[in-house]
């Protein structure tokens, strides 16, 4: 299963019900009643109800066949609990780890319908339309672009070690899946039991990314329930939030004894079904730190799973607008039946939409996140902000202390800080070199193919364990983390304290001590793989030389031009921007203030004119 376009819907929620174009039941829109969220399987006539304090779970009767159904409190579900052996438990917003098993004690295996491997476990969307209900919360929709069952022969190795089935993964969708059908992120969900308790494991922060946007889930309940947590929860991490632990004070406004929150470290019955105000935080903090760069782009809605439907949310062939089921729809635009324009309405959704009329030429429509973002403005003649776009890989950024990569600036001491806290920085390069020459778990590269920890080169030392001086006693990132202290004596009788950190994620787990990739590890080069590596590998120079030196090279490989000059190439006058941004609104005056000037303007010149005409008559007259 794909789980592709993840779109932020700033101004409405969505009832779209999974199984195809069946009836759908009466829907209470969230925006009317934020305590329920309502989940119907039309197919399997299984359901899922949300109350702010309670879940309920719809199944049918196997005894009847004429639609009886049994419903039950969630916390009835038959499934031993356990606990998450991700030990990454952050008191900052921004930390970050490589990846995160979600372990559970499960069971039974069932059969579902989707995404497989050689067990041929089939997979329903059940798992995914459930996901998919609790991230409205977060006013994200996520939208089903791709399903695929791998019922012959798998596409990629998997295994019990669910470390190696993840890096086989995402390995395969980057260079096989992606390339043949564009989304935001994968998920494998499996019926192969995982070694231990790991019924999931995904990378953090990596959602958008070509390497790590995806995770690996098994299918450990009877209930399609409980897949559809884990692979909430996984998707969670991906998105950049961390574990809800008792030290980070988080609010969930369900009871443990209910279930808590999605993102709490264990799991088990009741199954949580809602995240906590520490979830929303880290989510929020990765958005600005520039995560999830593809999330404000819409999707195709041509490749979206289900078929086309009046009422599901998207405009599709034949549709002006489609505001959702006509019990959610509050659009004053759009007509919730027909799914068309009402009256003299222009436009319905978007963000250059403003009382149904198109916003004008110039008007920014998103801001930039971070240093490596650039901002988008509407086109006046589209009802949608253009697709985001980001400095291209490789630009420098943070005073060059930095080079962009993914939309994001990474660097050494933005690290150290998030480890260690405020006032401490990059170790000097020879504590590198001697740590991360070890290839043991206080100092490495990563982990090779076998799993055993990789010694690093001495080209590629900063891009290991990271190495810090100062700030707090111990690491600021949680009860797991560990101080790794080592002193190198120095030829003059001197030491150098150089501090690194270790934190328990569980033997098939790397930790958030090692450098990030794309931190810059030299000047004119970055972090690739664990190796110190050119930046000239991006072409971001070639790139901004044809810029004209009056702008950047973005993501698409455009040149976004300063205000007063017109793209592709910035060598003539213009409104600033790129083909793909907008145009640049000129001064903080819109077009038609710009047009009035110019009117002006003529209008004082040819009064000149007259005035020197009636000059020149009298002086030889």
């Amino acid at each position: 299963m794909w789980l592709s376009q993840i779109h932020r819907t700033m101004d409405h929620y969505f009832a779209d019900f999974m199984d195809g174009p069946q009836k759908s039941l009466p829907f209470i829109p969230p925006y009317r009643w934020p305590c329920l969220y309502m989940t119907v399987l039309q197919c399997s006539r299984l359901g899922f109800i949300s109350l702010e304090n309670r879940s309920y779970v719809l199944e049918p009767c196997p005894a009847h066949s004429n639609g009886t159904h049994w419903i039950y409190s969630a916390e009835h579900l038959n499934i031993a609990p356990g606990t998450c052996g991700h030990g990454f438990n952050v008191s900052s917003p921004t930390a970050r780890a490589d990846s995160s098993p979600f372990r559970a004690f499960g069971s039974r295996v069932r059969n579902i319908k989707c995404l497989l491997d050689t067990y041929k476990y089939i997979l329903k969307r059940n798992k995914v339309g459930a996901s998919k209900k609790f991230y409205r919360a977060l006013n994200i929709r996520v939208a089903l672009v791709g399903l695929e069952v791998w019922n012959d022969v798998d596409k990629c190795p998997i295994s019990q070690d669910p470390f190696t089935t993840l890096h086989e993964f995402l390995d395969w969708r980057k260079v096989k899946l992606l390339t043949q059908k564009p989304h935001d992120n994968a998920q494998l969900i499996s019926g192969v039991y995982f070694q231990g308790t790991t019924i999931g494991m995904a990378p953090i922060m990596s959602m958008c990314t070509a390497e790590q946007s995806g995770g690996i889930v098994m299918d450990h309940s009877d209930n399609p329930l409980g897949a559809a947590v884990t692979m909430a929860h996984e998707l969670g991490h991906n998105f950049g939030m961390n574990h809800d632990t008792p030290e980070r004070g988080c609010g969930c406004r369900v009871t443990a004894d209910r279930g808590g929150c999605i993102m709490t470290p264990s799991t088990g019955y009741p199954f949580p079904t809602v995240f906590s105000s520490c979830s929303k935080k880290d989510l929020t903090a990765s958005f600005e730190k520039g995560v999830g760069m593809c999330l404000f782009n819409m999707p195709e809605v041509k490749v979206l799973y289900g078929g086309q439907k009046c009422g599901n949310g998207y405009v599709e062939e034949g549709e002006e607008c489609d505001c959702g089921e006509l019990e959610e729809c509050l659009n004053p635009c759009c007509n919730a039946t027909t799914c068309t324009l009402k009256g003299d309405a222009v436009c319905a959704h978007g963000q250059c939409c403003q009382d149904c009329q198109l916003k004008p030429s110039g008007t920014q429509c998103r801001e930039s996140s971070n240093s490596c973002d650039l901002p988008e403005f509407c086109t006046g003649t589209s009802a949608h902000c253009p697709p985001n776009v980001y400095l291209h890989d490789g630009h420098a950024c943070h005073n060059v202390d930095g080079y962009c990569y993914n939309g994001m600036c990474q660097t050494h001491e933005q690290q150290c800080i998030t480890l260690w806290g405020q006032g401490a920085k990059p170790a000097p390069g020879i504590c590198f070199e001697r740590v991360n020459s070890a290839g043991d778990p206080y100092g490495n590269c990563g982990k090779d193919s076998k799993g055993s920890f990789a010694k690093c080169e001495a080209r590629d030392a900063k891009c290991g364990k990271i190495q810090c001086q100062g700030g707090a006693n111990r690491p600021v990132i949680g009860t797991n983390a560990v101080s790794i202290e080592t002193n190198i004596p120095l030829q003059d009788g001197g030491r150098i304290l150089c501090r690194g950190t270790h934190v328990y994620l569980g033997d098939d787990m790397p930790d958030p001590g090692l450098v990030m990739t794309g931190t810059k590890c030299g000047d004119g080069t970055m972090c690739l793989n664990r190796q110190c590596q050119n930046v000239s590998v991006f072409g971001v120079h070639d790139c901004s030389a044809k810029c004209s030196g009056r702008g950047v090279c973005n993501n698409n490989k455009n040149c976004h031009c300063e205000a007063h000059w017109a793209p592709p190439f910035c060598d003539k006058t213009g409104f600033g921007g790129s083909v793909d941004s907008g145009p640049i609104r000129l001064a903080g005056m819109s077009l038609t203030m710009t047009l009035d000037v110019i009117k002006a303007l003529v209008f004082q010149f040819l009064d000149s004119i007259t005035l020197h005409s009636q000059w020149l008559k009298s002086e030889f007259n």
